[in-house]
């Protein structure tokens, strides 16, 4: 174990006091100089250890410095069981598509959004076709980027450096870990009616409803670690929550997505948004107990 009483000998070098500072010089044996101090080589390895933890603490404050969080003991408890149901829920759709059982539901539901005994016609007037596009397009990357450069912005200039940092990794994470299952599973495209929106990747799961997801339960979280009413903070998740379904459904609607790709993606999406907010609640929470200490 590394003592500073038995390993550091403060000692200055032989060099003029005008230079105003200790000069690093060889020692002997088991002996390192280094900053005008001794250090025992042996515990090199000690000291090593002792500068990661230093680094690895201050980023952890850096993150968290400027987010609020909400119950000390109720949240992360809520937040647990959101990743796990999300997880389970994505999973046994992804299990169920891979084996081609949930085809039979997909087409089911994917055709109550249209005219009966005419597919290729979406269900309402034609301006609802408009709207769709729309409100799809609150969940497309442009827009996204868009808002998560405003929001962020807002934090760098008030100085919550950690709370920036959070909305980005937590959405570019998400965005990264759309593409990346959307390349695994290479589902294809709804073949039943033509596309009413351009798309150019593959269908699972849907990229708008999962980074949707996201991106505003994310900015909802950190909204909600300011806010002290319960009825504003049930007010920020409801809307949250609200625009990832409205945009998800409008995939459905436009035919570019089956009603699994949507569902998994939502699942994913809360499950992923939970497990950023929870790793953030517990670098605060460690943070504050070394504070109090």
């Amino acid at each position: 174990m590394f003592s500073p009483e038995r390993d550091l000998i403060w000692r200055p070098a032989a060099v003029p006091l005008s230079e105003r500072h200790w000069a690093a010089f060889s020692g002997s044996g088991n002996e390192l100089a280094l900053g005008g101090f001794i250090i025992n080589q042996k515990d090199k390895g000690a000291t090593r250890r002792m500068a990661a933890e230093k680094i690895t603490s201050s980023l952890a404050e850096w993150l968290v410095r400027g987010v609020r969080n909400g119950s000390v003991h109720r949240l992360p408890v809520l937040l647990m069981g959101v990743v796990t149901l999300g997880l389970f829920a994505f999973i046994s759709i992804a299990d169920e598509m891979a084996e081609g059982e949930i085809r039979n539901i997909d087409e089911t539901l994917f055709l109550l959004l249209r005219v009966p005994g005419d597919p290729s016609t979406p269900l309402g007037p034609e301006w609802l076709q408009e709207i769709a596009l729309e409100v799809t397009a609150v969940g497309g990357f442009p827009l996204i980027i868009l808002t998560l450069a405003a929001v962020t912005g807002f934090f760098i200039v008030t100085k919550r450096y950690g709370a920036a940092l959070y909305a980005v990794l937590s959405v570019g994470s998400g965005a990264l870990l759309s593409q990346t299952l959307k390349q695994y599973y290479a589902r294809p495209r709804p073949d039943l009616v033509d596309h009413l929106d351009n798309v150019h990747t593959l269908s699972f799961p849907s990229g708008h409803a999962l980074v949707t997801t996201v991106a505003y339960l994310t900015l909802a979280a950190l909204v909600i670690g300011y806010l002290d009413d319960r009825r504003a903070r049930a007010y920020v998740l409801l809307v949250a929550i609200f625009v990832a379904v409205l945009v998800g459904v409008s995939r459905v609607y436009l035919g570019v997505h089956w009603p699994s790709d949507v569902a998994a993606g939502w699942a994913l999406g809360a499950a992923w948004a939970s497990f950023s907010w929870l790793i953030v609640h517990f670098l605060k929470r460690n943070r504050n107990l070394k504070m109090g200490s």
